[in-house]
């Protein structure tokens, strides 16, 4: 199992920006040092404590700092901006990180979003698989495009001069394009299929069940058959809170205390989503009755939290539970308590990824 990051900051509402950019920004580079094998950063518009609002400018910032690690947007919301400015962007930063770009897309889940860029009564779905498919088209042709869609329309007929490079959409260092992944936030997601018939490869979001992540392998199973490829485990990506700390007591401490950043994390995403009906998620069963479903219950369920022994038995029994993945990506939170947080990946990257992985190894040894 690779080790990855994956941050949707929730910050508190009065923390100075500069302050939590900066140690968002931190937190990638210790990433990189301490052997990540790629990060995500996600991106809103209209959200104060989610307040990253541009996860390709966020990258750009990373870009030379980094050395290594692969680095992904988590994601673009694609019928939030003009796929011919998406391809651009997306292009020039794949140059600038010397081909490490992951290009992470979904439809946006953020309501306010979609209200402030005039599409919260649009088709979103339709609108992004446009977006998308506009975009790997400029990727693949030669202008003038010429691209007729229902949402947008590309073309440079009028204004093309080939022999000064005028008109010309750039195209990224990886060719045909960088590695794609969509994020699965759905139990049982029609998208993983859709996205793996396409060679796209999956991310099961931190804020699902078990039962609902292990929802997605078969449906990625689903599209690399119609797709005629193999389904490989090393390919899906699951994100999870954890939070590793040198004693039990300080880290659950520190993990389920009702103002620190895991639940405030929480009760942030069980707000939005209770909101906008999508309480779902949260459930253990899909019959479960709405007011059974607490932050207590959400927190119990999906914070890991303890010392790396603890928390390497802990992941072992959740791989268990959904399957074998390829990928772990710790999902960060607000540096409320900047060393802890630190010494958090620290010892996630040095003792407990040794210890699955080991104890990995040995299962399939005697299953030989």
């Amino acid at each position: 199992m690779k080790l990855g990051f994956f941050t949707m900051p929730i910050h508190p509402l009065d923390k100075d920006w500069r302050l939590s950019l900066r140690e968002d920004r931190e937190a990638f580079l210790l990433a990189d040092e301490l052997g990540f094998t790629e990060a995500y950063v996600g991106e809103h518009v209209t959200d104060r404590a989610e307040n990253i609002t541009s996860c390709i400018a966020f990258i750009a910032w990373l870009a030379a700092a980094t050395k290594q690690i692969k680095l992904g947007t988590g994601t673009v919301n694609m019928p939030n901006a003009h796929p011919a400015a998406v391809a651009a962007s997306i292009a020039m930063l794949d140059h600038m990180l010397d081909g490490r770009l992951i290009f992470g897309i979904s439809p946006g889940g953020l309501l306010s979003d979609a209200e402030v860029f005039g599409n919260l009564e649009a088709d979103r779905n339709a609108m992004f698989l446009e977006a998308i498919n506009q975009v790997l088209q400029i990727w693949a042709s030669e202008p003038p495009y010429n691209l007729q869609g229902q949402f947008w329309n590309i073309s440079v007929q009028k204004t093309l001069i080939e022999d000064i490079g005028q008109g010309f959409i750039p195209r990224p260092l990886q060719r045909p394009h960088p590695p794609i992944v969509v994020t699965a936030v759905a139990p049982f997601s029609k998208g993983v299929t859709e996205a793996a018939a396409r060679g796209w490869e999956p991310i099961s979001a931190n804020f699902l069940m078990p039962a609902w992540v292990k929802s997605h392998w078969p449906k990625y199973v689903e599209g690399c058959e119609r797709a005629g490829r193999p389904a490989d485990t090393a390919n899906w990506r699951v994100a999870k809170s954890v939070f590793v700390a040198k004693d039990a007591a300080t880290a659950k401490a520190y993990a389920t205390d009702p103002d620190g950043p895991y639940v405030y994390y929480y009760r942030s995403l069980f707000t939005k989503l209770k909101r906008s009906g999508r309480i779902e998620l949260f459930k253990t069963r899909r019959d479960q009755p709405d007011d059974e479903v607490t932050l207590e219950s959400i927190c119990d369920s999906l914070i890991i939290h303890g010392t790396p022994e603890s928390v390497s038995d802990q992941l072992l029994a959740f791989q268990e539970e959904t399957g074998p993945f390829g990928t772990l990506l710790y999902a960060g939170k607000d540096w409320k308590d900047r060393e802890l947080g630190r010494q958090s990946m620290i010892l996630m990257a040095e003792k407990v990824m040794a210890r699955v992985n080991a104890s990995a190894s040995t299962a399939s040894k005697a299953a030989e």
